[in-house]
């Protein structure tokens, strides 16, 4: 139990840092690339609105800047827009082409970029991206100018950040997972040392309780042979018994919490049968019929006495809560990779706020049965510790009228 504790506070640690670096990464990533790329639109902006094309029969008169490179400078440009690289296409209002100026890039065709730029002109987009380059389309009077911004160095230092800032946050996350499970030690190390302290005293209190019990018992009934029948007598007799009862449970379950009992090859359907058997009649007096369902030849590694004691359980928990006239099911199938027992009986349902409690020591649905037919509320938690120890797992489900205890066992492995 304490284990699976230690697994869960590390677990919720690493899954909350892990939300908060990955959330981080994608903030940062979100806010930088929306940032670049505003600055880059914002550039583009004021290229497109201070560019002005001169027609190719003034290219002689254009001077070094070229017939579809002309940017007139009416105030003056920041850094970054006399570092950029433009790329222009001046198309007429036919959707001709009538200029496309790759800025010298040998990596960009001009046909390429034409024909991007007329498929923008046609689809109506003022601005966006396609294929890692911005544009920004305008309508200068006499003809449309659609401009470019490359935008691929831009996206290639975003990804080597993320990158690096992955792989070293994963670093981090694994250094954190081991801290985590270090320090979900330390936190869980004073309550495991509790815990085995509690148990090692159950187990401590019913071996010394034991033997002064068995004594007062022995002595009541030689009393009672001595002066014969006696209401005080009596009284101790009962309670004395009552007491041996409870000890006998503690004892059975620091038994089961205690130490990995010693297992053998076993045939589970067998061991059900047999231990089905003596419960018909105590079925019958209280007006129960059972009914088994039990397959043959289903085999697991276990302890016969624990789990003789875990089908005993479960079996008298179902007749003792069963409604008269009513029936008390009893399968055994084989699973896949388990033994699945099941005990059902028809009666009333557990409230859902009372299911998550029915496995603890001393707990019982009804508060004012107390140690009744020397039931102590210990029977389901000895019957969840042994099949703890046998590795499986014991649930219950209700529905519908119907209270069953599934158990699942591990199958002997061939």
């Amino acid at each position: 139990m304490l284990k699976k504790s230690r697994r869960k506070i590390v677990a919720s640690l690493v899954w909350v840092l892990a939300l908060l670096f990955f959330g981080t990464v994608a903030v940062i990533y979100t806010a930088s690339y929306v940032e670049v790329t505003g600055e880059n639109r914002k550039m583009l902006r004021q290229y497109v609105e201070e560019y002005m094309f001169r027609d190719l029969s003034d290219a002689s008169e254009a001077g070094s800047g070229g017939p579809g490179n002309m940017p007139r400078r009416g105030r003056a440009a920041p850094p970054m827009l006399e570092l950029s690289t433009f790329y222009t296409v001046v198309l007429s209002k036919d959707g001709e082409v009538l200029n496309v100026d790759t800025a010298d890039v040998s990596g960009l065709e001009e046909d390429a970029l034409a024909d991007l730029a007329v498929e923008i002109a046609e689809s109506g987009q003022e601005e966006g991206t396609r294929n890692r380059l911005i544009y920004q389309m305008a309508d200068k009077g006499d003809y449309l100018l659609v401009a470019f911004l490359d935008n691929t160095v831009m996206a290639g230092t975003t990804g080597t950040l993320i990158n690096y800032t992955l792989l070293f946050g994963g670093v981090a996350l694994v250094l954190l997972f081991f801290l985590s499970w270090y320090l979900a030690g330390r936190i869980v190390k004073p309550l495991e040392e509790s815990y085995e302290r509690q148990k090692q005293f159950i187990s401590d209190a019913g071996h010394e309780l034991k033997t002064p019990v068995a004594v007062i018992n022995v002595n009541a009934e030689l009393l009672s042979r001595e002066i014969g029948e006696n209401q005080w007598i009596s009284n101790i007799q009962y309670e004395s018994e009552r007491m041996s009862a409870l000890i006998s449970q503690l004892l059975d379950l620091a038994r089961a919490e205690h130490a990995k009992p010693p297992m053998e090859a076993l045939d589970f359907s067998r061991l059900v049968c047999g231990e089905t058997l003596p419960f018909e009649t105590v079925a019958y007096e209280k007006g129960l019929m059972l009914n088994c369902e039990i397959d043959d030849e289903i085999r697991v590694s276990g302890n016969s006495v624990q789990l003789k004691q875990l089908v005993s359980i479960l079996i008298d928990n179902a007749i003792r809560h069963g409604e008269g006239g009513r029936e008390i099911r009893i399968s055994l199938k084989k699973g896949k990779s388990h033994a699945v027992l099941s005990v059902a009986n028809e009666g009333p349902e557990i409230p859902p706020e009372q299911r998550s409690h029915l496995f603890e020591r001393f707990y019982r649905t009804d508060s004012a049965r107390t140690g009744e037919d020397n039931h102590y509320g210990l029977g389901l938690a000895i019957a969840k510790a042994i099949t703890v120890s046998h590795e499986g797992s014991i649930d219950l489900q209700c529905g519908d009228g119907n209270v069953e205890f599934i158990v699942k066992i591990p199958l002997l492995r061939a």
